[in-house]
């Protein structure tokens, strides 16, 4: 798949009328936020939020009643009524959103807007993990009910900047960098990154610091000239989805639903120019719900050299990537916990690799950690169903732990695939096994949503 070639139809970011929490009406903007709604997962976690604020963002992306319809009707009403009282209400005109983030040395910026959606045959936004149905149907009842796009997805993209990182450039890490960009805004740059550092000069739209400690600011744009100069810019660009590959395939199945062009046709996504702003890459971790670490470990032993790992954590996940980065080519590694104890799970049988993972697909595919755990410990070693009930995908390793020991479970913790893997196989139209990545920083849920009634 080739990126758009000068006039070509690349990316298509289209300015939207954002409709954002009035902050009077509120305790803070910070209490109204949340993570991504797959992000929070446990239930304490969801029970702190919806106590944070009455009115925070996780009433409407994870309501809580007694059945799914329940569930979707009432974000519905939720939303309706939270617009009725002024608790959220529409900015005067369409806009493009400038979004900043600060945690620490890390600095990300990027561009909220609407979207045009594109099929992964057109090589404009590139997926890189295959989906789950229950989730996006899940997700589109959600969005039917809302009529909203209620959360950005984190797409990645190469821009054309002068090759030097904004973090590096503003001196972050070195005790650099103010709010105005200082140093990133000169010579070797143009397009939406010069709309960017010409914007975030201007007074933010908000300002708030989340309960993590980092700082989010959001600026308008609505300069006809800008405008166009980011249209200009993007036109000639594909995208990786970094963060929402359930949402996206969401944006799809609902635009299909739709016979007549509209604000489906668009999605809510959060730009990223990583040549500028580089993501991190961490892992996905699972909680076998149902299986007891005794099991685990007995099936392994057939298959895979299994040593026990002294704790806590964070020594634990130290060895895990020390063996992951052991040689060139390493095989594969894996962590798993409960009762209390680490056993790392390496070196597996080359011929029972050979037996359980699918012919037909690239090396990079064939060797991936998570390819090897679906394919091989899951389905053949263990025999457990990729189910709600018997699986569940957990980004903090602390809490796939936590959970694994009260249930008595097991959870099996990853090491992050490299990110140019995860490009390449892009590029070639291949899928990763679902969950195999968490890119990040990921965008703070109800700084901005799009309402498909505004347009």
């Amino acid at each position: 798949m080739t990126i758009p070639g000068p006039g070509g139809q690349g990316l298509q970011l289209t300015p939207f009328r954002g409709l954002r929490y009035v902050a009077e009406r509120v305790g803070s903007l910070a209490a109204v936020t949340s993570p991504p709604y797959d992000v929070v997962v446990r239930p304490d976690g969801l029970r702190q939020l919806e106590t944070a604020d009455p009115y925070n963002i996780v009433r409407l992306i994870l309501p809580q009643a007694d059945t799914p319809e329940a569930r979707h009707r009432q974000a519905a009403e939720t939303l309706r009524r939270w617009q009725a009282d002024g608790v959220l209400a529409p900015d005067p005109e369409p806009a493009l959103y400038v979004y900043e983030q600060r945690d620490g040395p890390t600095l990300q910026r990027g561009l909220i807007g609407a979207l045009r959606l594109s099929r992964r045959e057109e090589g404009i936004v590139l997926p890189h993990e295959e989906v789950m149905p229950h989730i996006v149907e899940d997700r589109a009842d959600l969005m039917r009910a809302t009529a909203a796009h209620l959360e950005p997805l984190l797409l990645a993209y190469r821009g054309n900047g002068n090759g030097t990182s904004a973090n590096e450039a503003s001196g972050y890490g070195t005790g650099g960098g103010g709010t105005g960009g200082s140093g990133i805004g000169g010579e070797g740059i143009g397009g939406a990154a010069r709309v960017i550092e010409r914007t975030i000069r201007g007074e933010p739209l908000l300002s708030t610091t989340t309960e993590d400690g980092v700082d989010h600011h959001l600026w308008r744009v609505t300069d006809p000239t800008d405008l166009v100069e980011v249209a200009a810019d993007l036109r000639h660009h594909q995208a990786l989805i970094a963060d929402g590959h359930h949402r996206w395939a969401t944006y799809l199945r609902l635009r299909e639903e739709r016979r007549e062009p509209g604000p489906w046709d668009y999605g809510l996504v959060l730009l990223v120019d990583t040549v500028r702003y580089p993501l991190r890459v961490r892992a996905i971790h699972r909680l076998l719900r149902r299986l007891s670490p005794d099991d685990a470990l007995a099936a392994a032993r057939r298959a895979f050299r299994v040593r026990t790992i002294d704790g806590p954590l964070p020594r634990a996940l130290e060895t895990l990537a020390e063996a992951a980065h052991a040689e060139p080519g390493a095989p594969n590694a894996f962590l798993l916990a409960g009762n209390g104890h680490f056993h790392l799970l390496d070196r597996p049988d080359p011929e029972l690799l050979a037996r359980t993972i699918p012919e037909g697909r690239p090396e990079a595919w064939r060797t991936l950690d998570a390819t090897v755990l679906h394919h091989t410990l899951l389905d053949q070693l263990w025999d457990v169903p990729d189910t709600p009930e018997h699986i569940g995908y957990i980004h903090d390793p602390t809490a796939a732990v936590e959970q694994a020991e009260r249930l008595g479970g097991t959870a099996v913790l990853m090491h992050p695939v490299r990110e140019d893997v995860v490009h390449e196989l892009a590029r070639q139209g291949i899928a990763m096994p679902h969950k195999s990545t968490s890119f990040g920083p990921k965008p703070a849920t109800g700084l901005v949503l799009r309402s498909l009634t505004l347009g």
